[in-house]
């Protein structure tokens, strides 16, 4: 493995306040999916996001496809759960029990789905995939020519090195120092994997933060908030060079 899978610490965060400026449609098979458009409108340059556990519904989630959307892309962020999220926070919530129902075999589709609009109807020619915690995986699993183009992802899990050697664009890492899923010696093998590979990569790891920083940290922590500000630039300059580019 590269990580291991979603634990407590998956499911445990702060809701971020702001006011999402997308929209929700549908695509596929009744996929609820947010949409965020540039200024401009355009959908040429593309964001694919696959949300951590708790999904495109919350707030957070929405506000960072709305960040990216000002940054000059337009956002797709599918539901990948069908309606049955994790729930941040919530007492007493079995994330080992709620995983098994959310495997390849359900969000695979998903993502073929999300895709096939992106690069169909939608228009989209470059393609860059975002994916935090439970997305990561679904990313590297993508990051394939005529598919995703170039990769982010923070703090993954469930990612397994074969995912990770099969890559076949650049991908980004923001890491915690303090992880239980993405811990450092995972964190090394990632890297000697992707040497092996050959495509480019880059790996930051931000101090004084955990699992879940740039989706879901206490921004009112400084550290934290400068943590997640950055791993959010950071994911920006990444596709600027290689989707816009």
């Amino acid at each position: 493995m590269a990580s291991h899978p979603p634990g407590q610490c998956c499911i445990v965060g702060v809701k971020h306040e702001g006011q999402a400026t997308g929209e929700m449609k549908t695509i596929g098979d009744n996929i609820s999916t947010y949409f965020a458009y540039p200024k401009d409108k355009s959908t040429q340059n593309a964001i694919l996001i696959l949300t951590d556990g708790m999904g495109h519904g919350v707030i957070n989630s929405q506000l960072i496809a709305d960040q990216l959307a000002a940054n000059g892309y337009f956002v797709v962020m599918p539901d990948l759960f069908y309606g049955d999220p994790a729930v941040m926070n919530a007492p007493g919530f079995d994330i080992y029990a709620w995983l098994p129902k959310h495997g390849p075999e359900t969000v695979d589709p998903v993502v073929e789905a999300a895709l096939k609009h992106m690069r169909g109807p939608l228009g989209c020619k470059s393609v860059g995939g975002v994916g935090y915690c439970f997305g990561a995986k679904y990313v590297a699993r993508n990051l394939k020519a005529g598919r995703v183009d170039a990769g982010y992802i923070a703090h993954p899990s469930l990612l397994t090195l074969e995912e990770l050697r099969a890559i076949e664009g650049p991908l980004s890492i923001a890491a915690a120092e303090t992880d239980e899923t993405f811990p450092p010696e995972m964190r090394h093998e990632s890297e000697a994997a992707l040497k092996d590979v050959g495509v480019a990569y880059q790996i930051n790891l931000y101090s004084g933060v955990e699992h879940g920083f740039a989706a879901r940290g206490d921004v009112s922590k400084r550290l934290v908030k400068f943590a997640k500000e950055q791993a959010f630039l950071q994911a920006v300059a990444w596709f600027d060079e290689w989707i816009k580019s």
